[in-house]
């Protein structure tokens, strides 16, 4: 495993601002299928996937044959490699099993989040192409039937709609592999080759709309084996997941990190619920927690914490947002986490580009978001002149290596903008990297909001506002929230004689439109913007007003 005492950074250290992570251990060079069947021959009878909330339990040996034959069904559908297969569904163990039978086959699977509405299903449907896609039939308030039976009949490619649990799932999942079925199967894969693109996920971006970050199988599951190698994995672990499997946190973090290693996958619940994410640590003895810091303060803040045996943990993994210092404290004290570690990323580095290590301190847990993974390089840069600044100053964080995607879905424009002829992903972040070549993010370039782990790009919130009848313009900015991070507000101006529109009104003309946490929490109206000579709006202004109109200044 990975000496936690090397410290990876480059020879010019205390200098520039560039580091580099581990030269060990080499790189996977295989499909994902490739590895779950090694994985297999090496631990057939070990626990593989458990799903709490319906009391399934599959050792590798089970996973695997489930895997192959929805493989299989796909094959005698149509889906060939590379085809779009959608999935819009919460935590549950069909969204592993789908997962790993498109990377059997070459289908690229297309993450939709299960909090999207019918206009932004419709988006990500016809953007990616999808073809097929895999439903469950309803999650919370979100009625996905009615919805799909909204938007399909405006997606001509979309032929095949499969809800989990139907007759039609049975029917692609369920049949016992032939000799046919195990050919065409073997077939398929034999024809991938690792760089191969298998998984589109949707980021919001520059262009107020989300792209489709591409990424490829030795993206996603040499990320997920080498986050596993710095919280020292082994098949004995056994990993909580309530973070959601539509973002790289749950099926790469999680599930790529589990299968790569021979370890358990847990899943505890469809959604995030505090109390069955402790209930299945302690049932399923679970050595490992996911979360972003609002998920472990929700879990510290049970009134019956105390009741439930944590003894079982040693590391987990935190991310999304900045982790405070009391919280951390109490995880690794209350929670038993002694090994938690901070990661940092985005969806278009597969995620992690950084991670703590298990002997670092508690301040680099708080204070930093650790330093360079194996196998890949950092910077911190000039926003202006891309020049590479001296160590101790702030600039734009820049990523290179395997973990950098392939490209945004059909938008060379913008994949360009991202990532420079030299191969580095440049994020829009500010940083500051010490002599230790520990990376603080300070602040973004991007005008992107974080709540509570959740990417959100104010422009796409703003043309959705648009198709309200009475307002002319709407500016989203974020604001400081202590439960989230930073909250949602808006600016409108409203069209002549309009009637005044309140926050409460605002609100329910988004809901069942707009996933949940991209709905502004607050609404300021106004005559006129703040505006720049140039006639561009100043959202740093609003934003310094906005303080004092919530009462944070």
């Amino acid at each position: 495993m990975v000496d936690a005492d090397r410290r990876g950074v480059s020879a010019d250290r205390g200098q520039s601002s560039y580091a580099q992570g581990e030269g060990a251990p080499p790189l996977l060079e295989q499909t994902i299928g490739a590895n779950l069947a090694a994985t297999t021959v090496r631990h057939p009878e070990r626990e593989a996937l458990v799903d709490c909330a319906v009391g399934l339990r599959w050792n590798y040996t089970e996973l695997r044959t489930a895997v192959r034959r929805l493989a299989a069904g796909l094959l005698r559908t149509g889906v060939r490699t590379g085809d779009r297969v959608g999935i819009w569904a919460p935590n549950r163990w069909e969204w592993v099993i789908v997962q790993f039978a498109t990377a059997e086959i070459g289908a690229v699977l297309v993450n939709i989040n299960p909090a999207y509405r019918a206009f932004e299903l419709e988006y990500a449907l016809e953007k990616s192409g999808i073809t097929a896609v895999f439903a469950a039939e309803s999650f919370k308030d979100s009625d996905y039937r009615a919805m799909l039976d909204e938007v399909a009949p405006r997606c001509p490619v979309l032929t095949d709609v499969v809800y989990l649990g139907s007759d039609r799932w049975a029917e692609l999942a369920d049949r016992p592999l032939d000799a046919a079925d195990e050919a065409a199967v073997n077939a398929a894969a034999a024809r991938l080759d690792r760089n191969d693109p298998i998984n589109i996920q949707y980021t919001s971006g520059t262009t107020g709309r989300p792209k489709g970050a591409t990424l490829t199988h030795r993206n996603i599951l040499n990320n997920g084996f080498m986050v596993g190698e710095l919280i020292d994995y082994t098949e004995h672990d056994r990993i909580c997941i309530p973070v959601p499997f539509y973002h790289c946190f749950g099926m790469v973090m999680g599930n790529l990190a589990a299968t790569s290693r021979g370890a358990a996958m847990v899943i505890p619940a469809p959604g995030f619920d505090p109390r069955a994410t402790l209930r299945a640590v302690q049932d399923e003895r679970c050595t490992s927690l996911y979360g972003v810091p609002t998920m472990f303060i929700a879990e510290l803040g049970l009134a019956d914490f105390d009741t439930f045996d944590l003894s079982s943990l040693r590391t987990g993994i935190m991310a999304g947002s900045t982790c405070p210092a009391e919280v951390m404290r109490k995880v690794i004290d209350r929670m038993n986490m002694k090994d938690v570690s901070i990661c940092y990323g985005m969806t278009e580095t597969s995620p992690v580009s950084t991670q703590t290590r298990t002997a670092d301190t508690l301040e680099q847990r708080v204070g930093t978001v650790g330093r360079a993974g194996p196998h890949v390089e950092v910077k911190v840069v000039d926003p202006a002149d891309g020049s590479t600044l001296p160590r101790g100053e702030a600039g734009e964080f820049c990523s290179r290596g395997y973990i950098v995607m392939r490209g945004y879905w059909e938008d060379q424009a913008k994949t360009s903008e991202a990532i420079d002829a030299e191969g580095w992903m440049h994020t829009g972040d500010l940083a500051v990297m010490d002599d230790d070549g520990y990376l603080s993010i300070t602040g973004r370039i991007k005008d992107m909001v974080i709540r509570g782990g959740e990417n959100i790009y104010p422009r796409e919130i703003e043309e959705f506002l648009y198709t309200h009848p009475d307002i002319v313009d709407a500016q989203v900015i974020g604001v400081p929230d202590e439960k989230f991070g930073e909250e949602l507000m808006v600016w409108i101006k409203l069209r002549d004689g309009a009637d005044a529109l309140t926050a409460d009104g605002l609100r329910e003309y988004c809901r069942g439109r707009l996933a949940h946490f991209k709905i502004p929490r607050y609404v300021h109206i106004v005559d006129e913007f703040p505006m720049t000579v140039t006639g561009k709006i100043r959202k740093v202004q609003m934003r310094t007003e906005s303080l004092e109109l919530i009462g944070k200044k």
